[in-house]
């Protein structure tokens, strides 16, 4: 496949395609924003920035997940000496197995709220190095696995309000099948998550089981070490997309079948240690099709050769997973980059931001770190690289797209324990980037949702009432992003789903507008789950709002 680059200033806009959709009891013309792309009426403009909002977490935040409630889960390991914020009450750890501190007064976890910058502590009693997790259906985070004395565990944070006092609950009895250290998580249709993988298994199993065992997957047996933290996709037709290394399968996890093998993507290794990353693109139109986007990754010399600190890889692959004849696109980043997280905004672009030019993932094995996001818009294949940050966040580094549009970044940490000299100190900071649709030159064209569901349901319609300070000169979009869990470069369980929509119908010739909106048309499309409901107008969106999905 022929290597591109494009690196442009503003992105195309898309034509407007219309489709017909049968919902229960009704049948509406709807507007949908389809793939056939033309230069934009108008289109956001002004400049991205960054803001710093916290100078001391008091932890690395290793793991990240947005809860529907609005406070963030930062989570980092156990077993790495004391943090910097204390357990409330006099509260501590004693835990024998620890090899760093058996008996340790201070968090490992604690709840970001973003509408004050501050911090309160959480509980976390066993070990959740390099661990994975996701949201159940209810909101509830479950996380699973770790190093150590957490390897086999699961763990379960039911969110609450920044002045609430939930916490981290851990089971000794209902426990993993297999020691999970590096593994991925993906909630499935009927509510379940599918875990795959890491150092110590080459296996899947289910949470909750339902009697249900372990099942070898070739395709991570014969990956070895560059398969930890696979990539894990769920399509639309309910299968799964694997992706490991460079390889890749399409598999039916009811029945234990591989249905396809894909080409193998060109370039270097993808996955843990080499670090590139991975989102299944926007899901829009009638469902049917899905493309899957990977970007990054390190030369396969970088692991253990931390002295001579190999380019990173500059490339991203996509590829029409749906297809028979699935073949990948090969396009040149203008950075090079491993340890990048991929994050999907609510315009169904992605932020490619984090991460290192040279080197790979580990300890103190890379250097030269990607101060600069990129923006990667999926209808032209191209690329916009964003104003620089100041902070270097390389080895476990985090990113999470917010209700308001803002990405949250925190984390960084090179080393076994804190360690706050050198290059790449532990870093406790906590940063916000805004893409240029938050800047305030937008705001004659911002909607924002004054009237939305809480429940919405699979394949019934909706309306969301909208406000807008000037006529919408065409379709106000409907999107529905995930909450998803972050670590390792990998966002676990990030999807979108683009709604089909009514053309805005004014309200009393208000400045407000009723949008109808059809639900997403199956468990398979959209797992039932907390979403974020964003509107969207020439290419600038409106702050989020939660919505349960559910049957």
């Amino acid at each position: 496949m022929e290597l591109c680059s494009h690196v442009v200033q503003r992105r195309l806009a898309c034509t407007q395609v219309l489709f017909l959709f049968l919902a229960p009891a009704i049948l509406l013309q709807l507007q949908l924003i389809g793939p056939s792309c033309v230069e934009a009426q108008s289109l956001a403009s002004g400049n991205a920035s960054w803001a710093l909002l916290l100078e001391n977490a008091g932890i690395a935040c290793m793991h990240m997940a947005v809860t529907y409630m609005g406070p963030v889960i930062f989570l980092d390991r156990t077993d790495i000496g004391p943090s910097q914020i204390a357990l409330p009450n006099g509260r501590c750890r004693n835990d024998s197995q620890d090899q760093t501190d058996t008996f340790d007064c201070t968090a490992h976890s604690v709840m970001f709220d973003p509408a004050t910058n501050t911090v309160r502590p959480l509980y976390i009693a066993t070990d959740t190095w390099c661990s994975s997790g996701q949201f159940l259906p209810n909101g509830t985070m479950l996380q699973t696995g770790g190093y150590n004395d957490g390897v086999q565990k699961i763990r379960w944070l039911s969110p609450c309000p920044a002045d609430g006092t939930c916490d981290w609950v851990e089971s000794d009895t209902n426990v993993l099948q297999a020691g999970r250290w590096y593994a991925t998580n993906q909630l499935l249709p009927d509510g379940s998550q599918f875990i795959l993988g890491g150092q110590y298994s080459n296996a899947y199993e289910f949470v909750p089981a339902n009697s249900a065992g372990l099942y070898n997957l070739e395709l991570l047996s014969s990956q070895g070490y560059f398969d930890w933290y696979p990539f894990v996709h769920l399509l639309p037709d309910g299968n799964l997309y694997i992706f490991a290394n460079r390889d890749s399968i399409l598999f039916d996890y009811q029945t234990g079948v591989v249905l396809q093998s894909y080409p193998t993507i060109p370039g270097e290794p993808r996955n843990y240690p080499c670090a590139g990353s991975s989102v299944l693109l926007a899901l829009d139109g009638d469902y049917t099709d899905a493309e899957v986007l990977v970007c990054g990754g390190a030369s396969i010399m970088a692991p253990g050769n931390v002295s001579a600190q190999y380019p990173a890889s500059q490339t991203c692959g996509q590829i029409v997973v749906t297809s028979p004849n699935a073949s990948w696109a090969m396009f040149e980043m203008p950075i090079h980059r491993n340890m990048g997280d991929m994050v999907m905004l609510p315009t169904s672009d992605i932020l490619i931001i984090n991460g290192a030019q040279n080197g790979a993932q580990g300890w103190d094995a890379a250097t030269n770190a990607a101060f600069n996001p990129v923006t990667y818009y999926p209808d032209t294949s191209t690329f916009v690289v964003e104003p620089a940050t100041t902070i270097a966040r390389v080895y476990h580094s985090t990113a999470s797209l917010l209700p308001d549009g803002r990405i949250l970044i925190a984390g960084s940490n090179c080393h076994l324990t804190y360690t706050f000299t050198g290059e790449f100190p532990t870093e406790l900071r906590v940063e916000a980037f805004s893409p240029e649709y938050l800047d305030p030159v937008n705001d004659p064209v911002r909607p924002q949702i004054t009237t939305a569901p809480e429940i919405v349901t699979y394949n019934s319609a909706f309306t969301v009432e909208i406000s807008l300070a000037t006529a919408p000169t065409g379709n106000i979009g409907l999107t529905l992003s995930s909450a998803p869990f972050t670590t390792h470069s990998y966002s676990q369980g990030q999807r979108q789903i683009k709604l089909p929509v009514t053309a805005p119908a004014p309200i009393n010739g208000t400045n407000a507008y009723s949008v109808s909106a059809i639900g997403p048309i199956s468990e398979t499309v959209a797992p039932p789950s907390y979403y974020m409901l964003f509107a969207i107008n020439n290419a600038v969106p409106s702050t989020g709002v939660w919505v349960n999905v559910q049957s």
